[in-house]
């Protein structure tokens, strides 16, 4: 890919012949050509089993009209055949370029010892063309490119459906920031701004990696990049400024009164030149097109070059060589001169037209300075100056936004890529990042409903690793998930906290309620059986606004359903009262059992490899380890699942919950959904697993349903049962499979990558679980409306969101799952957190799901993608 263009297509669908190569193409208006490369094709295609593709014919580069017709570029339907700059080399052709590239050493030294050039995207292609061997032979290294690459030939393969934004001018680049997705622009980046009552900066102006003195304008739809503008610099609509650094006021700008003003539509820059102490400032028109020339009605300036010339008492020798036989043009015209920097700012303004004063001086101030042309500075660019340049510019305006942020504001930055581009500074940069370190001392002594101790201990841990301080970052990376812990339980368990944190001599939160065995502790034997079964659950979308921090800071929604496996409910548990005192724990899927017998024991924190930390922790939630009743009996737990865990239907949290309930009611207390769901929130930060309340949620509550959490102490859940009409439910059993990929993945890794982002406040996660937020409303009107063709859109769109959350949610094997099944299914996608475990996949239709399911039933290994796993399907029902 070798142009100047982002594409918009979907690649797999091309087929391209063997042992060539071939350019990809697209039809495009005339007015559009003109300004780019045009592909002329055979009119008679080439058609195989896989592929239709033309000959090209020939190449042409930004033609006119005429040139168009005179080499028959012309469409029948009046459009022609845009050069997209994407090249896909295969087989003969693929090793020619191979080889070439192998041998090509010599080459490059001979290129470097003359000092020309040559273009990969214009001199590689015409090698594979027949009409440019003429003109590619006079160009350095055609006659080689020929000899190596002219056997093969080169065809057009037209993408009709590909989308593009081309990049090759300054004003397509202020024509996309500025159009019909304008909406979708950041204006603000990296910058440090003045206030409105000290600056004129339009709104849709764009500054990006820029500091902004006070006493400066930027006009509508202007981009300023990598700049530092002092005061008095006027910018004017629609003009662009990059690495321009105006020196401050130390440099008596103010006091001198010097003004600079850039007009509408008109481009700055600065670039360092080797062997140059100093800058170049460079400057010219937004539709200065560099290679037209005089007699082809070129400008500077948007300004003829006639008028220039004689505006300013400038003789065409004073700019070109009168021995030069190219054509004369911006490109080639030694105008920008080399002198102190606001002498050539001055000259800048002279020679824009702009400045009153007499020419007496100046002219003779622009005859004498060295010179140079764009051709001149193109060749003589200092990059690595300028690209240092550019980093230190940078790392230094992330240092005080980062100083700020801590100093002033309540740690909405990204502190992590913030250090990032301080490291840019590399010794220095750690140094200010130590600096940065000692600032955060008193940030725990803030108010935690305001800054979240979870988030202040974060940015302590992003700045000490960003000071190469991993032992003490990886300690302190312990304080933030007790952090979120802690606050989770201040938000769920609304005032007793205390209860489940600590484990020595507290009095049960249980207390507050009553007891089914209150009073006696000498009472006698009561025996007592409580069975809780439950089904798993399915997200449809949503999933992550579920889970704490961001639940309890920001509002989330999840749509999910809760069904039955095989025709059961596979999650439960059993719980007795036995004569014997202490606490017996049985896992009936792994057979492995544990008895407790004194139950004040279990305390946190818990061995990650402990097998029954999940049932220890739900006697903790609940306060039964306190409970009086355990002095003179015990209890009997019995655990199972029916599916395996980890496998994304939220089996570990809906086994939580059922062992929760089984507690409370078997001790006579409060049972209700909304309860156990709270309480397992806690009980998972307790674990060490995370997690949010989608899960218990779903096994709670039966059916399909909407469930909104509202920040806030107590954390509010509303769940909204979705009244599902028999024919959603008969449509949906019958183009829905539930298939499990024979994977499974703890989804407790994941969290911790999605939960740190979000403890930095990474804005590109904040907006992706946004959006699954808001998928989940657009989930619940289609489902009403009975339209699940609606709903599989937005499940594909949650699954590609999932995959930005979380790159490794995804691997080859589902990428294969859902290759086979895209043309059967109008959405599908991993439950849960992904990585494997259950998909689903909602069919187009009932037939369509039929075919599917006796395509994997038949092939359940998918041995044509040669696969070590097996699929297997389903029966599920609504529960």
């Amino acid at each position: 890919m070798t142009g100047d263009v982002l594409p918009c297509f979907d690649a797999s669908t091309m087929v391209l012949p063997e042992d060539t190569s071939c350019i990809i193409t697209v039809p495009i208006t005339l007015d559009i050509a003109s300004n780019h490369g045009v592909i002329v094709a055979s009119k008679t295609g080439i058609l195989n089993k896989t592929s239709y593709v033309s000959l090209v014919e020939n190449l042409l580069q930004k033609p006119t009209m005429e040139e168009l017709v005179k080499n028959q570029a012309i469409l029948d339907d009046g459009r022609t055949l845009l050069d997209t700059g994407i090249i896909a080399v295969r087989g003969k052709a693929w090793v020619e370029l191979v080889r070439l590239a192998c041998s090509s050493q010599s080459m490059i030294a001979d290129l470097l010892k003359s000092k020309k050039e040559m273009s990969l995207y214009e001199d590689l292609v015409a090698a594979w063309v027949l009409a440019k061997h003429e003109w590619l032979r006079l160009r350095p290294l055609g006659e080689e490119l020929i000899n190596r690459l002219g056997k093969q030939k080169m065809y057009s393969y037209c993408a009709y459906d590909l989308l593009f934004l081309h990049f090759g001018t300054s004003s397509e680049v202020l024509d996309h920031l500025s159009g019909a997705d304008s909406g979708l622009v950041g204006r603000r980046h990296l910058c440090s701004v003045p206030a409105t009552t000290v600056s004129d900066i339009a709104a849709s102006a764009i500054v990006i990696s820029s500091k902004i003195a006070p006493s400066v304008s930027i006009g509508d739809d202007s981009i300023v990049y990598d700049s530092s503008i002092s005061g008095g610099i006027q910018i004017g609509s629609q003009s662009i400024v990059v690495g321009v650094n105006v020196p401050g006021d130390s440099n008596g700008i103010e006091d001198n009164g010097f003004r600079f003003i850039l007009p509408d539509r008109h481009c700055l820059w600065e670039v360092p030149l080797v062997g140059c102490t100093g800058r170049v400032i460079v400057y010219c028109g937004l539709h200065d097109n560099p290679k037209d020339s005089l007699s082809r009605n070129g400008t500077f300036c948007g300004k003829p070059w006639d008028k220039v010339l004689h505006d300013l008492g400038i003789q065409e020798g004073d700019l070109w060589s009168t021995t030069s036989t190219h054509e004369k043009c911006l490109w080639n015209a030694k105008i920008f001169p080399i002198l102190s920097y606001f002498e050539m700012l001055s000259l800048a303004a002279w020679l824009m037209g702009l400045n009153d004063r007499k020419t007496k001086s100046l002219l003779p101030l622009w005859k004498s300075s060295q010179r140079v042309s764009l051709e001149e500075l193109h060749r003589s660019i200092d990059f690595p100056h300028m690209c240092i340049g550019s980093s230190n510019h940078q790392a230094d305006l992330a240092a005080g936004i980062a100083k700020a942020c801590i100093n002033y504001g309540l740690l909405g930055r990204n502190l992590s890529q913030l250090c990032e581009d301080i490291l840019q500074k590399d010794v220095s940069g750690v140094k200010i990042c130590k600096d940065l370190l000692d600032l955060c001392s008193n940030l725990q002594g803030q108010n935690s409903k305001i800054l979240p101790k979870s988030r202040a201990y974060q940015v302590q841990v992003d700045l000490l690793q960003a000071c190469r301080e991993e032992k003490m970052a990886c300690e302190l990376e312990h304080k933030v998930w007790a952090a979120v812990a802690d606050e989770t339980a201040a938000a769920v368990r609304y005032g007793f906290r205390e209860h489940v944190l600590e484990s020595s001599n507290s009095t049960s939160a249980s207390a507050c309620q009553s007891s089914a065995f209150d009073g006696c502790v000498d009472q006698s034997f009561q025996h007592r059986d409580v069975r809780i079964e439950l089904p798993v659950r399915v997200d449809f979308v949503g999933g992550w606004s579920d889970t704490p921090p961001w639940s309890l800071e920001r509002a989330g929604c999840v749509l999910n359903m809760s069904i039955k496996l095989d025709d059961c409910a596979p999650v439960g548990t059993s719980i007795s009262t036995t004569e014997q005192t202490g606490i017996e724990i049985n896992d009936d899927d792994t057979m492995n059992k544990v008895y407790i017998e004194d139950p004040t024991s279990i305390a946190t924190p818990f061995n990650s490899n402990d097998p029954f930390r999940l049932v220890k922790s739900a006697l903790l939630v609940t306060g039964v380890t306190r409970d009086k009743f355990l002095l003179s009996m015990g209890l009997q737990i019995h655990t199972w699942t029916g599916v395996p865990r980890g496998t994304g239907l939220g089996t570990s949290s809906i086994l939580a919950a059922a062992v929760v309930k089984g507690l409370l009611k078997i001790t006579n207390r409060d049972d209700s959904n909304e309860i156990v769901a709270r309480l397992v929130l806690v009980l998972e930060q307790l674990m060490g697993t995370g997690g949010g309340w989608q899960d218990q949620i779903g096994g709670l509550y039966p059916g399909i349903k909407f469930t909104e959490s509202f920040p806030g102490v107590p954390l509010k859940l509303q769940v909204i049962p979705l009244m599902a009409s028999p024919q959603l439910i008969s449509d949906l059993q019958q183009r829905l499979l539930v298939v499990f990929t024979g994977q499974v993945r703890p989804a407790r890794r994941v969290l911790e990558k999605v939960v740190t982002r979000y403890l930095r406040r990474d804005n590109l996660l904040i907006s992706s679980i946004k959006r699954l937020a808001e998928l989940a409303r657009m989930g619940r009107e289609a489902l009403m409306n009975c339209d699940l063709d609606e709903l599989g859109e937005i499940m594909l769109e949650a699954w590609r969101l999932h995959q930005e959350l979380d790159p490794y949610c995804s691997n080859t094997f589902v990428d294969r799952l859902f290759e086979l099944a895209d043309p059967f299914c109008c959405g599908y996608k991993l439950v849960g957190a992904g990585g494997g475990g259950f998909a689903l996949l909602l069919a187009k239709d009932a037939d369509s799901a039929k075919k599917l399911r006796d395509l994997l039933q038949k092939d359940p290994h998918l041995e044509e993608y040669g696969s070590e796993f097996e699929v297997k399907i389903y029966n599920w029902a609504l529960f």
